[in-house]
């Protein structure tokens, strides 16, 4: 199986690339090789390689900076996969996994969101990954797949995760909001569902993968706290305060309660999503071993060598 994969250094990207099937040919594009946003450019290398299998990761997720880029967040999130989806129209077979958000919701739900649960986004960055989710159903419809996850985190890149630590590590106490819930992810779950979803050619429409449970940023970032310190990445214990999204204004609005239902998924995938605290904690074990890296917010991925590997 060919898979070409976007978004290469990204966080769900390099978790694919570090995880890839032994069986799989694969190429793996940074935003410095393939920029998603260029038809001609997503043509040309969709038809030298010719997939199986696109798995888009690029995005443009700084959800704050979007507000005041439109242009750039709707050319990456939905021009950008709509190119995917009309190179992949031309090769025989080839499908696209598209990765989404749950901020294509408004929150307002009191229950976890079904992927067929109406949508409606309060954010620039929710309308124009909602733009991707419909171009690429509308091109490729059976042939596509939309992926919606939620609050990924990973030890490299520019996440919530990282970010706390370094706060962390600066000051004695933090300050998170604890009103908008949801369910912190780690890219290599997702790279996991992704690689069962690549090798399940039924697998079509609109699906939601995250970890297991329900948290608010205060809970995960208490959990960082606590889980930090018990591995040695926090010099000394950190207080977590608890605060209101009225008390920390940004320039988009986020759902109150974007908890994904991903009960539909479970025998696709052929797996069941682990904790989001096992996951935290395996995440934190092996940044103890190896260091984080990071990458621009507003970047879909960092520069780094095409990979071909068989």
């Amino acid at each position: 199986m060919k898979v070409l994969i976007t978004g290469a250094s990204g966080q769900v990207g390099t978790a694919l690339v570090r995880s890839v099937p032994k069986q799989v040919e694969l190429r793996a594009l940074t935003r410095a090789e393939l920029n998603i946003a260029d038809r001609a450019e997503v043509r040309a290398e969709v038809e030298d390689f010719r997939p199986d299998v696109i798995i888009n990761a690029a995005a443009y997720t700084a959800v704050d900076k979007a507000e005041s880029e439109l242009d750039i967040a709707h050319a990456i999130n939905a021009q950008g996969p709509r190119n995917l989806a009309e190179a992949a129209q031309s090769i025989p077979g080839c499908r696209l996994l598209h990765i989404s958000t749950d901020y294509v919701f408004d929150g307002y739900a009191t229950k976890p969101y079904l992927p067929s649960d109406p949508t409606n986004p309060l954010s620039v960055y929710g309308r124009t990954k909602l733009d991707g989710e419909n171009a690429v159903l509308e091109v490729l419809g059976e042939r596509a797949l939309v992926l919606r996850t939620a609050w990924v985190y990973a030890g490299s890149g520019k996440n919530f995760l990282l970010t706390m630590l370094r706060l962390m590590r600066e000051r004695d106490t933090v300050r998170v909001v604890a009103d908008q819930l949801g369910t912190p992810t780690s890219a290599d779950s997702i790279a996991r569902a992704l690689w069962a979803l690549a090798q399940r050619p039924e697998a079509s429409g609109i699906l939601h993968w995250t970890d297991g449970g329900t948290a608010s940023w205060y809970d995960f970032a208490l959990a960082i706290a606590t889980d930090g310190y018990a591995v040695g990445l926090l010099p000394k214990p950190v207080r977590v305060t608890p605060i209101r999204t009225a008390e920390y204004p940004t320039a988009a609005h986020r759902p109150a309660n974007s908890v994904l239902d991903c009960s539909e998924s479970l025998d696709i995938v052929g797996h069941a999503p682990g904790s989001w605290r096992v996951a935290l904690r395996l995440t934190l074990a092996r940044l103890r071993t190896t260091p984080a890296t990071s990458s621009p917010a507003a970047s879909v991925t960092q520069p780094v060598t095409k990979t071909v590997a068989a």
